[in-house]
């Protein structure tokens, strides 16, 4: 078990008359991410609530807020009780055995042009061995013909786009990963979250785009920008891609600074630390 605890603050200035605000900032709740405590705190005496998406668990904290400035603080720790699997044997659903809330994750999508890419992908993947490895050899493709270089992407960056360009940063990583998997049969989704152990050459701690591929009846976790440990990942929220899952959707004219997010590990109430590392086994914190 990882017990992990993270906060982050948003700064806003809202110009006149208002401004509507919907956050995905809350740390999901799944089987085996379990949030101990957590906070939110906001600068403006406004009413706030967090509803959540039964179809998929993301958790969404919607607000109005008055002309003038505006911090959203958000805290929570959180224990990772990972599920672990070998690789080798994690098989892949056959498409008339996925369960009816996973068909949507086959399909293109706004920001993952599968259908654009069913020809490239049977060619270099169609005849690997199928499975978490197949997943996997999509993943470092993916890793290895894109280089990771900040603001080289922008919000309508798609998976064609970064293919092309072969530059990016996590979100475009994860595009092309997931529309690469739908192109051959592979459910693939867009996870958004906070990771703890990225490289501190890469800047200050961000938020953090990765995919989960359905495999073998659970998602499993993979990071195709190869900037983090998978094994510190917390999730915020899940979706066809970036599109679902902002971290802030904003109705109005604002102004932003960049977000302020620290995360630790903390000691479990056995006393001992266990830190991320990376594994050589599956991971998932679904179900």
């Amino acid at each position: 078990m990882i017990r992990l605890r993270l906060q982050l603050e948003l700064d806003y200035l809202v110009a006149p008359p208002g401004c509507d605000f919907i956050f995905n900032i809350h740390a999901a709740h799944t089987a085996r991410q379990v949030v101990l405590q957590e906070q939110l705190t906001l600068s403006q005496d406004v009413p706030s609530r967090v509803d959540t998406d039964p179809a998929t668990g993301n958790r969404y904290l919607r607000l109005s807020a008055h002309a003038g400035p505006l911090r959203v603080g958000y805290s929570a720790t959180v224990d990772l009780v990972h599920h672990k699997a070998w690789p080798a044997a994690i098989a892949e659903t056959p498409v008339a055995q996925l369960p009816t809330p996973v068909l949507g994750y086959i399909y293109p999508s706004r920001y993952c042009q599968s259908d654009r890419l069913t020809r490239l992908a049977t060619r270099e993947f169609g005849q690997q061995w199928q499975g978490h490895g197949r997943v996997q050899g999509i993943r470092d493709w993916v890793l290895q013909r894109t280089a990771f270089t900040p603001n080289t992407s922008n919000a309508n960056t798609s998976a064609m786009d970064t293919l092309v360009d072969g530059v990016g940063v996590c979100r475009d990583f994860a595009h092309l990963m997931i529309a690469l998997c739908r192109a051959v049969n592979i459910p693939a989704r867009f996870a958004t979250g906070i990771d703890y152990g990225a490289d501190p050459a890469l800047g200050p701690t961000d938020f953090h785009a990765y995919v989960e591929a359905y495999l073998d009846g659970r998602w499993y976790i993979f990071d195709p920008s190869g900037t983090a440990i998978p094994m510190g990942f917390v999730r915020f929220g899940t979706g066809r891609d970036a599109a679902d899952v902002a971290f802030a959707t904003i109705f109005g004219p604002v102004q932003s600074s960049a977000p302020r997010i620290t995360i630790e590990v903390l000691a479990g109430d056995d006393g001992r630390l266990e830190m991320p590392w990376h594994c050589a086994e599956a991971l998932s914190t679904d179900g």
